[in-house]
């Protein structure tokens, strides 16, 4: 990412159309010739990964399945796996938020009608696709079903010892036992990537490349940790020694307790990290770019007893540094990882970034809070880093200047050149979200990227999340009728100025 370049933040659950979420339809395609016409290189989502039950894709059960959710029903309806009727039996009437509730009560039964319309022929091709996963289908289909047979148990509450423990003929005698519902498993994940491939190859026909988020972390109640307890920090029961977390800083007296058991690096170094490379290389598959959450991990990390009341007893412990990201350019040829640096950052970070020589992050929301040397000042950023105006944590440009203190606002509005009127004015034309979003472009950073909310110029209630609150979080979904009020000649202008042109020079 050494060109400069423009791109959008929007998930793909927050996109336009008729079935209660955003998905693999034409209106991702419409999406992303609105980010051809516009000029921009990039689309940026979030995980891909099915959701926790509080919806986020920062929690799931698997670190490589994709969220059945995204699946276009009407390609279904295209091969003749479903009918009209069965679709209009999917719709949902409200266009703004995404119908989790809805979705959970509708969408398994009508991808299994569709299942049970399939040929041999096509569940040939679903198993040969799970063969070519097989590192982590067969057992996310089969703890799927598992968790459904003991009642919505996590794994390591599982009554029979055997398969809590992932014993490998128990195992083995489930799947055959469960081999059709395992199959309507792999068909769902099989549909999933197909889809996405499709919308991948045209987005890449029209120069535009997507980049994907990879949480540091994986759950504990997911069928990674259920199928390789040795590879992470665990007793023999399944029970976590240490958890993830932050140390207590300026902003919480007691630190974070996350709770995600930690990787057991010693034991993931003796195959050259082979889960995490398999896991590289299926974002690589899904995405032209990775963003890693929480990077500093890989330097140091901070290490909570799981009986801890509070993370404030948690400790540093060492990361695998560069040997890691040694093994990740064996495996793969000019890997694209954007890392997350945000945070608590010392030497040690600071020295893996120049080691790696990864574009590190900028957040322009940040700014505005401390003196002229705040590294997330524009006229400071690095070329090699990727800027933000803000991220799916943030408020948005309108929301935070409402909310900003009267010092930091009009700091940045005098710094962004506004050019007066009433900043508070909203829309996609608002003066003060332009001043912004065009400062923004002018740094010296060679990617940037705005969230949409931010180019339609939206309030606080379109937030995709608020950190430490689980509920009512990443529902935002975005109308065609606002998505094409978003003025595209302006977007066009700022890339022709201050990108575009500067291939000529």
């Amino acid at each position: 990412m050494n060109k400069r370049a423009s791109g959008v933040l929007m998930h793909v659950s927050s996109l336009p159309g008729a079935y209660g979420i955003g998905c693999f339809g034409k209106e991702a395609k419409e999406f992303i010739d609105f980010l051809s016409d516009t000029g921009c290189t990039y689309w940026q989502v979030l995980p891909f990964t099915p959701t926790d039950a509080y919806n986020s894709p920062y929690a799931s059960i698997s670190a490589f399945a994709g969220n059945r959710n995204f699946i276009d029903l009407e390609q279904l309806r295209d091969e003749g796996l479903l009918t009209d009727d069965e679709l209009r039996e999917q719709m949902y009437a409200n266009p703004y938020s995404a119908a989790f509730d809805f979705l959970e009560l509708r969408r398994i039964p009508v991808l299994y009608r569709a299942f049970t319309r399939t040929d041999e022929a096509y569940r040939d091709k679903v198993r040969a696709f799970a063969e070519e996963n097989k590192s982590w289908l067969p057992d996310y289909a089969l703890y799927i079903i598992l968790k459904e047979a003991n009642i919505g148990a996590e794994w390591y509450d599982w009554a029979d010892e055997d398969l809590k423990l992932h014993r490998p003929e128990a195992v083995a005698k489930a799947m055959e036992e469960q081999a059709e519902t395992v199959l309507f498993m792999e068909f769902i994940q099989y549909t999933f990537f197909e889809q996405w491939k499709k919308i991948k190859k045209y987005a890449n026909s029209k120069g535009v490349e997507i980049i994907g988020d990879l949480p540091m972390y994986v759950a504990r109640n997911s069928a990674d940790v259920w199928a390789n307890r040795h590879l992470f920090d665990l007793t023999e029961d399944g029970e976590p020694k240490n958890v993830a977390g932050v140390p207590p800083d300026y902003f919480s007296e007691f630190g974070q307790k996350w709770g995600n058991p930690l990787y057991n690096w010693a034991e993931m170094k003796k195959d050259g990290y082979r889960w995490w490379m398999d896991r590289l290389g299926a974002c690589f598959k899904l995405f032209d770019a990775v963003r890693i959450d929480h990077f500093r991990a890989f330097s140091a990390y901070w290490a909570v007893p799981a009986e801890a009341e509070t993370a404030k007893e948690g400790q540093w412990l060492d990361g695998p540094k560069t040997d890691f990201f040694d093994a990740v350019n064996r495996t793969f040829k000019d890997p694209k990882i954007i890392a997350e640096d945000l945070g608590i950052i010392d030497d040690g970070v600071i020295d893996l970034l120049k080691k790696t020589q990864l574009p590190c992050m900028r957040v322009m929301q940040f700014a505005f809070m401390e003196g002229k040397d705040n590294m997330h000042m524009p006229h400071n950023y690095p070329k090699n880093c990727v800027a933000y105006t803000g991220t799916h944590d943030n408020n948005t440009v309108l929301g935070w200047l409402w909310e900003a203190q009267p010092y930091e606002r009009e700091h940045a509005l005098k710094y962004c050149a506004f050019p007066g009127g009433d900043w508070a004015v909203g829309g996609s034309e608002s003066a003060s979200c332009h001043a912004i979003i065009r400062t923004l472009w002018q740094s010296p950073a060679n990617t940037v990227i705005v969230p949409v909310q931010d180019l339609c110029g939206f309030g606080k209630d379109t937030k995709m999340n608020v950190p430490g609150v689980p509920n009512g979080n990443w529902a935002f979904r975005v109308t065609q009728e606002q998505l094409d009020g978003i003025d595209k000649k302006w977007i066009k202008e700022l890339n022709d100025v201050y990108y575009l042109s500067l291939i000529h020079i």
